[in-house]
């Protein structure tokens, strides 16, 4: 499947050039549960900086290291928030990217060019 392709099947209306991601925002993204199944709301107050996920939707021709449905890890606090036909999305560059989901990855490979 291409990524041309694969954006069209989400029927997200953009395509995305040189090395941006477009991710799809999961749920409020301050509210969050935890382990237990406890809901925490956005306003209650936490020390520190905490990162998100969020599914991959787009790519663009320069992205290396992420396809379309991988999860990502990535800091909200350093987005750019597009809303496209009342959905909500982060627009990125791969490098802001933290982490990717192994699901796809497997024990085998380190993600490291070796």
């Amino acid at each position: 499947m291409t990524r041309k392709a694969a954006a069209g099947q989400d029927k997200t209306p953009i395509r995305m050039l040189h090395d941006r991601v477009l991710v799809k925002v999961e749920g409020d993204p301050g509210e969050r549960r935890s382990a237990g199944g406890i809901l925490i709301p956005a306003t209650a107050a936490m020390g520190g900086r905490r990162l998100g996920w969020s599914r991959v939707v787009a790519v663009g021709q320069n992205v290396r290291q992420v396809e379309v449905d991988d999860r990502v890890l990535f800091d909200p606090e350093d987005k750019a928030e597009i809303e496209v036909s009342g959905e909500l999305y982060v627009v990125m560059r791969e490098r802001d990217i933290h982490a990717v989901a192994t699901d796809r990855l497997g024990d085998s490979q380190t993600g490291l060019y070796l």
